[in-house]
């Protein structure tokens, strides 16, 4: 059985690698993640997250009622201070394609489907340092006439282009004729972001936005050759990560894995149930929540009434209002130590520490919480890093479902 470990460059540092334990056949390998100190806007991050998530009818009907309105900041979330230590919303990995191989760090996105890419396509006014694939360098690319594919953000921008097959080695792993989508305009979001060369969906074949015939993921093309057809997230606060394909490494968690039946929606995401919810040392609250395990995602999404309900324990903490009225954010005193979130994962639970739910500093001593809220959701909550950094999380598309531990 091979057996392949990949180190990961973040911001042009080479990490060590996590070796995989021997299998009998099939293949397994991890890469790591590590996080970067690359500063985003919260509001940013919010409507990323809108946009990837509400369906565009709904979008419309916001905006047309007046709702919604993407350039609104906000009064005291418009400025944070650059805190890179607790900053952890971009993870990269490297990724080669073409042959000769050529390397980019991409995100690694559990929320989308698509593999786009920085390239010579790229309008170059767009272009602030990014690692650009050459797909004329490349004697295995082969443009795919006829396709395209977009996709919107929440600046209101969106990133488009068009379609190449390419070889795409991740962990020593290569695909052969993996469809790359070579962005010709690029989001405003990604084209400030110089460490980025752009994404790399782990979602279902589902949410694949080439057309006129969708492109399936990395993942889903690889997924035979896999000894077990899986891959695991273990993220960390301030510290390095890994993506393990094939096996679950049992050194990076604690205690027993929760697992719980996978469901899907139009876009690809695997959903999940979970049972209930406390905050700190409360008892539980037994509430179905819907939930997605989203690594593209820096902050933890919830209803409404839990976050309200969280943030009704913490001294001193003000609602604001974002996206004109459609979603809200928090900020509370800096000094202000947070209470756990714990959510209910089958017979478990997870608990997110308090840590992880300061998401980062704005001004005048004020914090930014991890915790926030968004409409149009149709009540679906959205577990990204600020919930993944402090979890160990199975993505079991053999069974079906999705394993949830608490990390270490």
């Amino acid at each position: 059985m091979n057996t392949f470990t990949a180190a990961v460059l973040l911001l042009g540092t080479v990490t060590g690698s996590l070796a995989a334990p021997a299998k009998e056949s099939g293949i397994t390998f991890s890469v790591q993640a590590i996080h970067g100190g690359i500063q985003r806007h919260v509001l940013a991050d919010i409507q990323r997250t809108f946009y990837k998530y509400v369906p565009a009818d709904t979008v419309a009907a916001l905006r047309a009622a007046g709702v919604l309105n993407e350039r609104d900041t906000g009064s005291v979330i418009t400025r944070p201070e650059p805190n890179a230590d607790n900053v952890d919303n971009l993870y990269l990995t490297e990724v080669s394609i073409g042959n000769p191989a050529q390397k980019l760090n991409l995100d690694f996105d559990t929320g989308s489907s698509d593999l786009w890419v920085f390239s010579t396509d790229t309008d170059s006014s767009q272009v602030n340092g990014q690692t650009l694939y050459r797909p004329a360098d490349s004697s295995s690319a082969n443009l795919q006439e006829g396709k395209t594919w977009s996709i919107r953000y929440g600046d209101s921008s969106s990133s488009s282009g068009i379609v190449y097959s390419d070889d795409v080695t991740i962990g020593g792993l290569t695909f052969k004729g993996q469809a790359v989508e070579s962005a010709q305009k690029v989001s405003d979001q990604f084209a400030k972001d110089n460490q980025n060369s752009g994404l790399l969906g782990l979602a279902l074949d589902k949410g694949n936005t080439i057309k006129p015939t969708k492109g399936k993921t990395w993942f889903s093309n690889v997924l035979p050759k896999l000894d077990q057809p899986l891959f695991t997230v273990r993220l960390r606060h301030n510290a390095e990560g890994s993506y393990n394909f094939g096996y679950i490494d049992k050194a990076q968690y604690s205690g027993t894995i929760n697992y719980t039946p996978a469901f899907t929606d139009p876009l690809g995401h695997r959903l999940f149930n979970s049972t209930g919810y406390a905050v700190g040392t409360s008892n539980t609250v037994s509430t179905p929540i819907k939930g997605t395990a989203d690594t593209g995602t820096s902050l933890l999404i919830l209803d409404p009434s839990v976050a309200t309900d969280y943030w009704s324990k913490v001294p001193d903490a003000e609602k604001v209002p974002i996206l004109g009225g459609a979603g809200s954010a928090w900020v509370f005193p800096c000094s202000t130590t947070l209470p756990t979130f714990s959510f209910n994962i089958g017979n478990g639970k997870i608990t997110v520490p308090s840590a992880d739910l300061n998401y980062q500093p704005t001004i005048n001593n004020l914090c930014v919480g991890g915790i926030a809220t968004l409409d149009g959701l149709n009540g679906l909550s959205i577990f990204g890093d600020v919930a993944l950094k402090s979890s160990f999380v199975v993505y079991d598309d053999g069974k079906s479902q999705l394993g949830w531990a608490q990390g270490v």
